[in-house]
């Protein structure tokens, strides 16, 4: 077995997260395992994002079957291929339509998260705004031309879009900042794009346009983000929302429709070529996609776009429509999946390893006993044990692997204990019953 370095930072980082059941933000390629056929379909997406195509992605599968983790594999792939990456989970305050401010959080936490292959951990929109308008500059400077004229040509495109024109207005701010030595300026700019401004008196006052991104605008404002990144030399947007089952448990029936409309309005324009440049990957349980009474298929408009091929069954698969369920990681996947993170553990060098062989097929069969075939269906909670069990034997020298098995406890993998979002207005839940005698 040949040495793979790992870099102390991505060790730590990939152990931390394991050993809590979270997907760690470095290093993810030490340890991925299997969904080839996934990823072979996402990366035709992106490419035909970085082509000036559009797609979108409903990625489905259960609790604990690696949909974060696929997330985060499919989006490092896409910033290596030049495109520029924003990701957030849904929650009860971020949601892709609302009236409270909620789906502006949405976005705003997609924004901070915003990444290129140079600043794959977020916070790229001031450098890739940057790269904008310096690119303007420089072009100005061959060509012997106005940099307000250039600018302005190259924000032709975006202005095609509704709110295009203020975004047009925001990026001349910047850029009049920089030419100014402006701090203030630039920050208020950058201040918009990242939708912190809350009312628009503020932003006419600081920057002369008459919006800001809030609720009502969101969709259209990712729409002229993917334009602006493009501009920026970027091959295009990939848009990620995880925890998308958040819609599904909203109480308020009109506030889940008119998320499904949302959610329709992005399939529609993705399917239809409508947009360019920008993709959506969207993670959710089958519960969110398949319940025909609260989930996405109670949107008569969504189940007949979204309808799975019926010739995909009995071990045929089809990757080419807008869902993807997560096939099951296979035993033998999992044998790989611990073998890997015995690698990590053992910063790449084969010589360090802190278990041998036998011990990972011994673990194995444990976790078969003790939960059966769900240890490696759903693998979440046998991979955070098998790394707290690494974790005991690295810094307890004398203890031996075969000991610490039976104390290991492990349960099958659940849903996050999260409570349905509560919504004012008339729901569609039973919230009290009285019976009169």
């Amino acid at each position: 077995m040949t040495k793979k370095s790992i870099k102390p930072r991505e060790r730590d980082t990939i152990i931390q997260a394991l050993s809590a059941g979270v997907v760690p933000r470095l290093g993810l390629p030490h340890i991925q395992v299997g969904r080839a056929g996934e990823i072979g379909a996402l990366v035709r997406d992106i490419d035909r994002i970085a082509d000036g195509g559009a797609a979108v992605r409903f990625v489905i599968g259960d609790y604990g079957a690696g949909k974060t983790f696929f997330a985060g594999v499919v989006r490092l792939i896409a910033l290596e291929k030049r495109c520029v990456t924003m990701h957030a989970d849904l929650s009860p305050n971020r949601r892709i339509h609302a009236s409270s401010g909620q789906a502006r959080a949405l976005y705003a936490e997609a924004v901070n998260n915003m990444s290129t292959r140079n600043k794959p951990e977020g916070g790229a929109l001031q450098s890739i705004t940057e790269r904008l308008v310096m690119d303007a500059v420089k072009e100005a400077e061959e060509k012997g031309a106005a940099v307000e004229n250039v600018i302005d040509r190259k924000l032709e495109a975006v202005t095609q879009f509704a709110g295009g024109y203020d975004f047009a207005t925001v990026l001349k701010a910047y850029w009049r900042g920089s030419e100014e030595s402006n701090s203030a300026l630039k920050e208020a700019a950058i201040r918009w794009l990242r939708a912190e401004y809350s009312t628009k008196t503020d932003a006419r006052r600081d920057l002369g346009v008459r919006s800001i991104i809030d609720d009502e605008n969101v969709y259209e404002s990712l729409k002229c983000l993917g334009c602006l990144v493009r501009l920026a030399g970027y091959a295009g947007l990939l848009v990620m929302f995880d925890e998308m089952a958040h819609i599904y448990k909203l109480q308020n029936a009109q506030s889940r429709k008119q998320n499904y409309e949302q959610l329709l309005d992005i399939v529609n324009d993705s399917l239809q070529g409508t947009t360019s440049g920008i993709g959506f990957v969207m993670c959710g349980t089958p519960d969110f996609l398949l319940d025909t009474r609260r989930g996405v298929f109670s949107y008569e408009a969504l189940q007949s776009r979204l309808a799975e091929n019926s010739f995909a069954s009995g071990g045929l698969v089809d990757f080419s429509g807008p869902v993807i369920r997560l096939q099951r990681l296979t035993p033998e996947d999992l044998l790989i999946l611990l073998s890997n993170i015995r690698m990590v553990f053992a910063s790449g060098d084969p010589s360090k390893f802190l278990v041998p062989d036998e011990a990972l097929t011994a673990f194995m069969e444990y976790c078969n006993r003790k939960i059966g075939e769900s240890y490696f269906q759903t693998p979440r909670s046998t991979v955070k044990a098998f790394v707290q069990m690494l974790a005991v034997l690295e810094q307890n020298p004398g203890a031996r692997w075969q000991e610490l098995l039976d104390r290991i406890s492990i349960a099958p993998d659940a849903p996050d204990d999260v409570e349905p979002a509560e919504e004012s207005g008339d729901g569609d839940e039973l919230t009290s019953l009285r019976l009169n005698p």
